[in-house]
């Protein structure tokens, strides 16, 4: 850890911190209020996922569905019109919604093929988006002026590494440039946060094994065809599983740094309060 003790924290001039976790635990609460601040620089995954390494793939794909209609084709043919995506912090939907849902296409779905096709971009893209975060520390500091430095990660970060792992690429690089904080919370949290994605399912991206066994696991249970499958349906049902097969793997990546609870999180609301909460949990770890 770049921080061995909570004096060693309390004392830098520059603190550097990157949050993991379960979307639903704090880390974006988190970035928002550290960003607030005025001194903290936040470095959004997702954002970086939508603007630099999938904005084109994301742009390309409304371009396609514009070009099925005639009167927008012939528009977009003469340069009249220009389709992009307007991505901010707090609308990353775009990219999303290019991610999709597997199934039937005329309930909204992708076949299976094209779905593992952008699972793989956006698998790419947001280890590209990881790596930069040194990148973007020394940017922030450069450019801006900014002392300190949030790295705001998404729910899939756990797939591409292996915490059990010493030398893992992706975790070795994060580690040496921030404090890595994972957001815990417990089985309330978990059943609150299934029923909330069972409101509104959104796309996710899966570890590639972990989705050919889900996909095969409900073919053969709901006993459907590829091309049957009801796209929100599919996402639901696999919802649970997904966070079960996450959680060891979060669980693994603790050793790198430290972790806080979810109810600690919810009661920070300050920079202060916030810096104080982790100098108490590298106590803990001391």
């Amino acid at each position: 850890m770049i921080y061995k003790t909570a004096q060693a924290w309390r004392d830098a001039p520059h603190k550097r911190v990157l949050f993991y976790g379960m979307s639903g635990l704090g880390k974006t609460h988190l970035s928002n209020m550290l960003r607030d601040a005025g001194t903290w620089f936040h470095y959004s995954i997702d954002y970086r996922i939508g603007t630099r390494y999938m904005g084109e793939l994301i742009a390309d794909n409304a371009k396609a569905h514009a070009m099925k209609v005639p009167f927008l084709r012939d528009l977009l043919k003469s340069d009249s019109i220009y389709i992009g995506s307007n991505i901010t912090f707090d609308n990353l939907s775009p990219v999303s919604t290019y991610l999709g849902k597997p199934g039937d296409p005329d309930k909204g779905g992708l076949p299976i093929d094209e779905y593992r096709t952008r699972q793989e971009q956006f698998r790419r893209a947001e280890i590209n988006a990881l790596m930069d975060t040194g990148h973007f520390i020394e940017r922030a500091g450069r450019l801006y002026g900014y002392p300190h430095f949030v790295c705001d990660t998404g729910g899939s970060i756990c797939e591409w590494v292996d915490g059990d792992d010493p030398d893992d690429p992706i975790l070795t690089e994060l580690a040496s440039h921030c404090l890595l904080i994972g957001l815990k919370g417990n089985d309330a949290h978990r059943q609150e946060l299934i029923r909330r994605f069972d409101r509104a399912p959104k796309p996710m991206c899966y570890q590639p094994e972990f989705l050919a066994g889900a996909w095969a696991e409900y073919l053969s249970e709901n006993n459907v065809e590829e091309g049957d499958v009801e796209p929100d349906h599919f996402i639901r049902w696999t919802y649970a599983r997904a966070l079960a097969h996450r959680a060891p793997r979060y669980a693994a990546m603790e050793k790198w740094g430290i972790t806080l609870d979810h109810d600690e999180v919810s009661q920070v609301t300050t920079a202060d309060g916030f810096e104080a909460l982790v100098a108490a949990a590298l106590e803990r770890t001391g």
